[in-house]
């Protein structure tokens, strides 16, 4: 028989991580290995990605009340996972910060105690808990060896380190997406060094070229000369920083007066900060600037046409839209956020600018107009190759 996989995430909308599992998914080979996907909410635009071989199992109710709003909650009468998950607000407010990623953590933990095991499904050879938190993999999975997933920066977010200790200790292993997001998550769990194993995002160049190529409105972007077109990607949520993309963007302009050229800086995505990306547009007086092109199912069409790619992250993991765009031949701006050196090149494959606005802003302006940089970095970009469905190798490795 085969090695049998289990892996969890919280649903598949658009986001570096959904993508990122998708690589996983479709790297995976179906010959060596039979693969169980639970996704807590069939929701997502994502969906319609996973390989037809993976075993989509069927949702199970209580665990998708989950994430959802508390109206619903109670509308559907789960009041076990109501009271939850008062309980764990109640809890946060007992911290000093209250910091979202905080409360997840102690959602995660008192939810976990009500919801329904899993056991129905047998033992695994490796279950993989790919989104925090990781209670649930914890509690409710019987397998041989357990593995969770660090995707961002711990350095960052405010969490209870002696609430969250436990659930990470208690996995086998814990897979780190780079060095740099080991060097931080270690910071803050030192005694955790022994169960880490860096995985990469898993990205095919075959599928993201291919989606790329898909027809789409991308003609939205402004290709008349001399506008120089701007695009960033991801989920409007405050690490991304896209609320100081006006300023910046005004700063730029300022800078570029007179020099003949303009720029439009095009957001794709969606979440909860939008109203405040909104407003913070209109106080620039960026509305002809900075242009929010919402959610998009397929977003690559508009990378592929995009001038610059621009990451203005105030923190992140390891940008999986900023590979994308490298292996779509961009030339790509990063932000000096802590883990930057770790996926960029500085000058070779990228550019880092300063995290502060004005900083980054002068940034842009000297690459924007280096076009010889620019070409030196497409051409860097398309002799080598940023792909790496070979890491699917290291999950294969830890089964037999």
């Amino acid at each position: 028989m085969k090695p049998r996989i289990f892996i969890a995430i919280h649903y598949m909308h658009l986001g570096g991580a959904e993508i990122s599992l998708i690589g996983l998914l479709q790297a995976l080979d179906p010959k060596k290995v039979d693969v169980d996907l639970f996704v807590y909410s069939h929701e997502g635009e994502l969906m319609k990605l996973i390989p037809e071989y993976v075993n989509l199992l069927p949702e199970e109710p209580d665990w998708s009340m989950f994430e959802k709003p508390m109206k619903e909650v109670l509308k559907k009468g789960y009041f076990k996972i109501l009271f939850a998950r008062l309980k764990a607000k109640w809890r946060m407010t007992q911290l000093v910060k209250r910091d979202s990623a905080a409360i997840f953590g102690y959602v995660g933990e008192e939810v976990s105690k009500v919801v329904s095991d899993l056991h129905k499904y047998g033992t695994y050879d490796l279950a993989i808990s790919f989104l925090n938190p990781h209670d649930f993999v914890k509690d409710h999975v019987l397998a041989k060896k357990k593995i969770c997933w660090i995707h961002t920066d711990y350095t960052r977010i405010d969490i209870d380190v002696e609430q969250e200790l436990p659930v990470w200790d208690s996995f086998d292993y814990v897979a780190s997406i780079s060095s740099d997001v080991t060097k931080t998550f270690l910071q803050v769990f030192p005694t955790l060094a022994p169960k880490i194993i860096e995985i990469e995002n898993i990205l095919s160049y075959t599928f993201v070229r291919h989606r790329a190529e898909k027809v789409e409105n991308q003609d939205i972007l402004n290709t008349k000369k001399p506008i120089v077109n701007l695009l960033s990607v991801g989920r409007f949520t405050q690490p991304k920083n896209y609320d100081n993309v006006p300023d910046i963007c005004k700063r730029t302009l300022e800078i570029l007066k007179g020099k003949g050229v303009d720029i439009r800086w095009y957001i794709i995505g969606f979440g909860g900060e939008e109203n405040l990306i909104c407003q913070k547009i209109a106080e620039a007086g960026m509305q002809e600037h900075v242009i929010i092109l919402g959610k998009k199912e397929n977003p690559y069409p508009y990378i592929k046409e995009c001038d610059i790619y621009v990451q203005p992250s105030r923190y992140e993991g390891k940008s999986v839209t900023v590979r994308e765009a490298q292996m779509l031949y961009k030339p790509v701006v990063v932000t000096n956020y802590p883990t930057a050196c770790s996926q960029i090149q500085d000058g070779k494959d990228g550019v880092i600018v300063p995290l502060n606005n004005e900083g980054c802003a002068k940034g842009l302006v000297e690459f924007i107009l280096d076009k010889q940089k620019q070409e030196h970095i497409i051409e860097y970009l398309k002799a080598h190759d940023y792909g790496n469905v070979g890491e699917v190798e290291k999950i294969y490795n830890l089964i037999y």
